[in-house]
């Protein structure tokens, strides 16, 4: 029977998080920063990894400001250096952190015009959004409480293009929109093939995703997608068309997969595909987004260049 979500879940409808530790990257801003802040007012053990520590501790110190009580940890995490990932486990442990019950795969980036490349010289978008998660989720693997659930952030760009197995790093021909897509069709294969891996091996840790509609983040500064935001800021304000909507809104999708009733594998998003309140949106990928082959193809890619087996 297909799953049905309340008709227009919102903060309010967060069950209680105490109890819970959740690592949010990207918390210091944007669709992360919405998340942190939703779930530490619900009581949730937020663990805050972001790459810029003091617009981390200024996000942190904000979410304080709206709940005094909240259960905050800030850590350095740069998505683009597979050594600073490598950390993360040892950190969480020296700071006396030894499970997860939540991994929300937020932080990302999109469109650079000019290629850019990561420490280890992946292409930026497909190294920061999908590598470094892939690295981190399986670097944290072992703190996961039995019944964790892993939520990777997608986006409607999956669309967009599938994944060029010849030419992972577009070190020929660079396309920023292709690109992003590529990384985005990733995090969903990504997934679908740990979703198979997790029932193969009988656990109860689940993996879903989620994608946020078309959100006002900071995400676009600077990227081809920044010369239309004008566009959709006036089509919202004459309400046409796919409109934009705010971080908080766009962080439901993530936050209701992190925290209410999912099942494995699932899909969340916008009620309006670019907007509205979160449904089971399966229907809103492409299907080469879960295509079997390329799932397992770029699980072995992916160990082979993060230079590390992720055993289930």
């Amino acid at each position: 029977m297909k799953q049905t979500i309340s008709k227009n879940w919102d903060e309010t409808d967060i069950p209680d998080q105490t109890g819970k530790t959740v690592l949010v990257t990207g918390a210091n801003i944007g669709l992360g920063y919405e998340t942190a802040r939703m779930l530490a007012g619900k009581g949730a053990h937020v663990i805050m990894a972001c790459r810029n520590e003091s617009r981390g501790s200024e996000a942190l110190n904000a979410i304080r400001e709206k709940h005094s009580q909240a259960r905050l940890n800030l850590f350095s995490l740069d998505l683009g250096d597979l050594e600073s990932v490598a950390k993360i486990p040892g950190a969480l442990r020296e700071a006396g952190i030894s499970r997860l019950d939540v991994l929300v795969n937020n932080a990302g980036i999109m469109m650079p015009p000019k290629r850019q490349t990561t420490k280890q010289g992946f292409e930026a978008q497909f190294g920061i959004n999908h590598l470094g998660h892939f690295a981190l989720t399986r670097s944290l693997f072992e703190m996961f409480s039995s019944d964790a659930r892993i939520v990777n952030v997608a986006s409607g760009a999956d669309r967009v293009f599938g994944i060029n197995f010849d030419d992972l790093q577009w070190e020929a021909n660079y396309n920023p929109q292709k690109a992003y897509g590529q990384s985005k069709t990733a995090n969903l294969l990504f997934t679908y093939e740990l979703t198979q891996r997790l029932a193969t091996a009988g656990s109860q840790i689940r993996a879903v995703a989620a994608h946020p509609g078309m959100a006002d983040t900071n995400l676009s500064v600077g990227s081809t997608f920044s010369k239309w935001v004008w566009l959709l800021k006036f089509m919202k304000m004459i309400r046409v068309g796919p409109q934009l909507q705010t971080p908080g809104m766009g962080a439901l999708p993530q936050t209701y997969a992190a925290t209410d009733e999912i099942e494995a594998g699932a899909y969340y998003g916008p009620e309006k595909e670019y907007h509205g309140h979160p449904i089971r949106a399966d229907h809103h990928r492409a299907e080469h987004s879960t295509h079997p082959e390329n799932a397992v193809r770029l699980w072995e890619v992916s160990e082979e260049l993060t230079e590390g087996r992720f055993s289930i």
